[in-house]
């Protein structure tokens, strides 16, 4: 096997585990030709995936080759530093697909292995590697979570029926999809026109998964306690100003919901300090799955980092239906937002755009 191709194998490991706020790890250790220990990080606060590769190795770590994701830390947190275990373990060449952008780190556990004599070499499938932490990269360099914003809209661009009926607009191949993000995402975010509208779980039911932290941007408190949103499923945090009536604050306290209290932003949830908030929390991905109000004022402040649409084979009309983004919007086709080049699926007769922001 290739270099590339033991990476792949860490790459692949990473992606098990809950890690939040820590960053998904894997890790590969190979001597002559064959692996001889492999571990990811679970969870945080459990054991770093270096380390369960090398419990796994045992004494055929001495002289290994070492393929891990991202750079070993070299500081005390909740457990140990990587870099010394495999020092310790005689490790003699380490491949890391990237440096770890953690001001902790960011260099200074690739300089500890070669003060210690081991040969590093980074920046093996740095992309992908990059792609499967872009949460905590987004969280640790910018202080806030990668926000995906996701929308599902008829061929004419509608997200409901001028009635507001909105089930279903896709299919259940594209719904499904939809769950599986939820299970991967640390937290769900919609706003209060999406809770009275559509009356939500925002629970991860169509797959295996852990539910997210649902959040609900509610400046004056008006979502109602029996909310399906604030069931017992799942965690959820109601975003408000310190315009809302202290009386519907602790209803929503006494149904079970977190309070937090955001600075107003013309009369609104001051999005950009929720967000830090909320990274302040360990998000590092966030589900977007707003209505046009809310979406159009992240895409405005710059606060969605990724887009996608899913657009089904119907055509509901109405000039009053809604779209996935409202708001004022463009006064000119220049002033559009631009985006990235999608990527394009099919979900059944459904179709997906992805694209960057």
């Amino acid at each position: 096997m290739t270099h590339k191709e033991f990476m792949k194998q860490a790459l692949l490991l990473a992606r098990r585990g809950r890690t939040s706020p820590n960053p998904m790890v894997g890790a590969v250790l190979v001597k002559d030709g064959a692996v001889v220990g492999k571990g990811y990080h679970p969870k945080a606060g459990m054991p770093h995936a270096e380390i369960l590769a090398l419990r796994q190795a045992g004494v055929r770590a001495l002289g290994a080759d070492l393929y891990v994701t991202l750079e070993p830390c070299c500081h005390h947190g909740k457990t140990p530093p990587c870099a010394d275990a495999v020092i310790a373990s005689g490790v003699k060449r380490v491949f890391a697909a990237m440096a770890d952008p953690n001001p902790l780190v960011c260099g200074k556990g690739f300089e500890r292995l070669r003060s210690a004599g081991a040969e590093v070499h980074v920046g093996l499938l740095e992309e992908a590697a990059q792609e499967l932490n872009r949460g905590f990269i987004k969280r640790v360099t910018c202080g806030r979570p990668f926000v995906l914003w996701k929308a599902a809209m008829t061929l004419d661009g509608k997200t409901a029926c001028h009635t507001g009926d909105s089930r279903w607009v896709t299919g259940e191949s594209a719904r499904r999809h939809v769950h599986r993000i939820r299970s991967l995402s640390d937290a769900v975010m919609v706003g209060i026109g999406t809770v009275l509208a559509d009356n939500p779980q925002l629970t991860v039911r169509a797959c295996r998964g852990q539910n997210p932290l649902r959040v609900v941007v509610d400046a004056r408190a008006e979502t109602p306690p029996s909310s399906r949103v604030l069931g017992d499923e799942a965690e959820t945090i109601i975003a408000v100003t310190n315009s809302a009536p202290i009386g519907r604050v602790e209803a929503l306290r006494g149904a079970g919901a977190g309070i937090i209290e955001v600075e107003s932003q013309a009369g609104r949830v001051n999005l950009t300090l929720l967000l830090e908030t909320l990274a302040g929390l360990g998000i590092n991905n966030m589900l977007l799955e707003s209505g046009g109000r809310l979406s159009a004022s992240m895409l405005k402040s710059g606060l969605v980092d990724r887009g996608l649409i899913f657009i089904a084979p119907k055509i509901a009309g109405g000039r009053d239906a809604p779209t996935p983004v409202e708001g004022d919007g463009a006064s000119f086709m220049a002033e559009a937002l631009n985006t990235g080049a999608p990527k394009v699926r099919r979900f059944g007769d459904d179709i997906a755009l992805e694209f960057d922001i």
